[in-house]
Formats: C-alpha cells, sequence, structure tokens
C-alpha cells in the first residue's frame, strides 16, 4: 500500500505531500489541484512499463506540465496583495514525482534537454532516479541511485556500478534487469505494474467488456476492462460469490444451474 505521494511542479502542483490510507477521497473546489494529483500518480505508473516520455507528449510535452508560477512567492505574492503570476525562471525548471510505499520508495525528476537539432529535442529527460527503503528517502537508505545516464547500486560490499550509458528518455525499471545486485528495481517495477486505474471504463456498444474474447482466471481486473466477464466468473469461483450476487441484484450464481434444470 502507498503511504506517502509527493509532486512538485507539475500543473497546479508547485509542491506537495500526501499522506494516504486505504481509502484516500480527493475533494475540493475546479481548478484545486485533484486533476492534477491523479494524472501525477497516472505518471509514476508510467515509469514501470516506459511509457512517462510518451504520456507527457500526449498532455502536450513536458514544457506544457510545469507548474506555472513563480519560483518564489513574494511577501507581495504571499499577503495577497498582488496576484500569484509566473516570472523569469533563473533556476532549471524540474518535475518530481515520487511516492512511498511500506517497504520502499521511489522518486523521478525529469527536465528539458540541452538544445539540438534532433526531431526529439523536446522529449524530456530522466536526470535522477532513487529507489530507498522505508519511509522517507534519506542517505543512508537509499538503495539505487541514478544521476544522468549512471546507476548505481548499494551492495554488501559499498557502492557498485550497474551500468554507465543508459538512454535518458527510459527509466531504470526498463534499462535495469539485475536480480542479484539490485533485485528492489525488479520488486519495484512488479508492485507499480500491479497498480489499476479505472477512470476510463466504456459502456458503449463497442467497449472493451462487450467484445467476446476468451476468458481465464483474472484475479485483478484489467485497465479498460475488457476481462470483465472473466474477473467476474474468477471472483464468483474463488471469491465473495455472495457479494457478487448482491451486486448483481439478482439470484445467487450457484443457483442458475437449478433453474436451467428446471
Amino acid at each position: 500500500m502507498l503511504h506517502t505521494l509527493a509532486i512538485e511542479n507539475y500543473r497546479s502542483l508547485r509542491s506537495i505531500v500526501v499522506p494516504l490510507g486505504k481509502l484516500n477521497i480527493i475533494k475540493g473546489v475546479n481548478g484545486s489541484g485533484k486533476s492534477s494529483l491523479y494524472k501525477a500518480l497516472r505518471l509514476l505508473a508510467d515509469t514501470a512499463g516506459g511509457g512517462i516520455v510518451s504520456s507527457l507528449a500526449r498532455e502536450g510535452g513536458l514544457k506544457s506540465t510545469f507548474w506555472a508560477g513563480p519560483e518564489k512567492f513574494s511577501r507581495e505574492m504571499r499577503t495577497g496583495r498582488v496576484p500569484v503570476q509566473g516570472t523569469a525562471r533563473k533556476e532549471a525548471v524540474r518535475l518530481k514525482l515520487g511516492f512511498s510505499g511500506e517497504d520502499f520508495g521511489y522518486c523521478i525528476t525529469m527536465g528539458l534537454p540541452a538544445p539540438s537539432k534532433s526531431e526529439f529535442a523536446l522529449d524530456p529527460e530522466i536526470k535522477r532516479e532513487c529507489i530507498w527503503s522505508g519511509p522517507v528517502c534519506k542517505p543512508e537508505r537509499v538503495l539505487v541511485d541514478r544521476s544522468g545516464s549512471v546507476v548505481r547500486a548499494r551492495t554488501e560490499k559499498g557502492w557498485q556500478t550497474l551500468a554507465e550509458g543508459l538512454g535518458l528518455f527510459e527509466t531504470i525499471f526498463v534499462q535495469i534487469a539485475d536480480p542479484n545486485n539490485a533485485p528492489e528495481v525488479l520488486l519495484l517495477r512488479e508492485t507499480i505494474r500491479s497498480w489499476r486505474f479505472y477512470d476510463q471504463l466504456r459502456t458503449d456498444v463497442d467497449a472493451p467488456s462487450r467484445i467476446p474474447k476468451l476468458g481465464t482466471r483474472t484475479p485483478v481486473l484489467g485497465h479498460d476492462g475488457g476481462d470483465l466477464a472473466a474477473a467476474i466468473q474468477t471472483i464468483i469461483e474463488v471469491g465473495d460469490v455472495d457479494a457478487v450476487s448482491e451486486a448483481r441484484g439478482g439470484p445467487h450464481p450457484s443457483d442458475r444451474k437449478t433453474q436451467k434444470l428446471s
């Protein structure tokens, strides 16, 4: 379970750390950052599959997702004498996303590349990645540290360089697979891959859940709901069949055979 979500310089969120429980309800007025919080979590999920750069591109590019306000709030802005508005930036802008769970935490820092003539010159670069143990990132708790194209891991013999010259457009979850020297990378990657987002479940006639397909045991419903029938049948066979019956508003699934025979 996630315990903390941290976001910096993403859309309307300048810097925020959100403690999480088993059930979390986010509410607020329009423009308060609810959608940005959710989208930031989805971006974190994209790190495990290597899709964070393309996800940012679909949002209009990294530059369009940056916090548009000032680097620092003046006294007049804090007191409300002048409106909060953007100013000329003097420092490099970075998008920072991270979370901590029961065992490990992870953070990623992304920024714009140096100017070039490449057709992909607007693609963001991964500047930093860290994996640590425990709820808070401290130097002594860091297990895997990526700076630019170099990745190091803490071992029994001290810090060991796992890779050099990594592509700056893919995360360590995609490029590093070392179960001996960096098992945390594989473990955390699979944990992130297990996250599910059900904000785009379609119900129209062409919805994935209405398309016939082979069903196999499905303990976790897919993102698009395409395996809904298989997931319900899995619950009926190995889960809470009474809850399924109550949710369906129909007869108990075990009564269907009796009804057919009669």
